[in-house]
């Protein structure tokens, strides 16, 4: 009779433990979504907590600090119009998620609207009860590789 109780609590463990693993991926995977709907609007006052003050925004013509991309945002420099989402992956590892996420991109750059396939990797950290990018990098691929999980 012990061993099935130790059994099953074992088993009610694990099950919170994953349970508990799955609420922060959705956590994260909806707060990327969410990135992706304010950079769209242009919505500084709700980007500018989640970028970390030290993040840094990789692009295909530069490297750039929060400050910069921000501003890139507001001016609509860039104007991240629509990230249409074909495949996502995250990792949690202690408290720094990474998302992968396959997407094509509609933008408006410097006036003339582009379509563009990338790989974005988007890394967060937990701070306190708030979560933080770290890093946003733009890789162009083509449309046909899928994300390992």
């Amino acid at each position: 009779m012990k061993k099935q109780l130790f059994v099953f609590a074992l088993l009610l463990l694990s099950a919170n433990l994953s349970f508990a693993q799955s609420s922060t991926e959705q956590e994260i995977k909806k707060l990327s979504m969410d990135k992706w709907q304010w950079m769209a609007d242009k919505d500084i006052a709700k980007l500018t907590p989640l970028f970390h003050p030290q993040a840094k925004f990789v692009h295909m013509s530069g490297t750039w600090t929060t400050a910069r991309e921000l501003e890139i945002i507001e001016t609509g420099s860039i104007w991240y119009k629509k990230a249409d989402i074909k495949d996502i992956a995250i990792e949690i590892v202690g408290n720094t998620a990474i998302v992968w996420k396959r997407i094509t991109l509609t933008a408006n750059v410097r006036g003339n609207d582009v379509v563009t396939e990338f790989t974005v990797t988007e890394v967060y950290q937990k701070e306190g009860s708030d979560w933080k990018m770290l890093a946003l990098t733009f890789s162009s691929v083509r449309d046909t590789h899928e994300i390992e999980k």
